[in-house]
């Protein structure tokens, strides 16, 4: 596995504990489709929440967040479009977000963006 990918996978399972803690019920985690792979799916309450987890090292790329630029959002978007169908969630109440993780030696920190697009 490439280091970028295990570091992605360090940065989700600190996010999913980040959520569970809250009370978020995570239903799924790397929904991959031909449009794109939503990385974490939970329920916060009777929100449906699909989530964008980016993981960093160092500012040397800028924000995660920044990385989730309008093609990715597109692919994101058209990813929970098809999710919602194949689940047939037309009616529920849904949103988007991104969690950033920054990883240090010896800790992470977390900054949720609720309804990011």
């Amino acid at each position: 596995m490439y280091l970028r990918h295990e570091i992605g996978k360090i940065g989700e399972d600190i996010a999913v504990s980040y959520l569970e803690k809250l009370g978020y019920i995570i239903i799924e985690r790397n929904f991959i489709a031909n449009q794109g792979e939503i990385d974490i799916i939970a329920k916060d309450k009777k929100e449906f929440v699909f989530i964008e987890v980016k993981t960093r090292t160092s500012m040397q790329f800028g924000r995660p967040v920044e990385a989730v630029n309008e093609i990715k959002q597109k692919h994101l978007i058209n990813t929970v479009k098809y999710y919602i169908y194949c689940k047939h969630l037309e009616n529920k109440f849904i949103r988007i977000d991104v969690i950033e993780v920054y990883l240090s030696k010896n800790n992470a920190r977390i900054n949720h963006i609720k309804q990011v697009i």
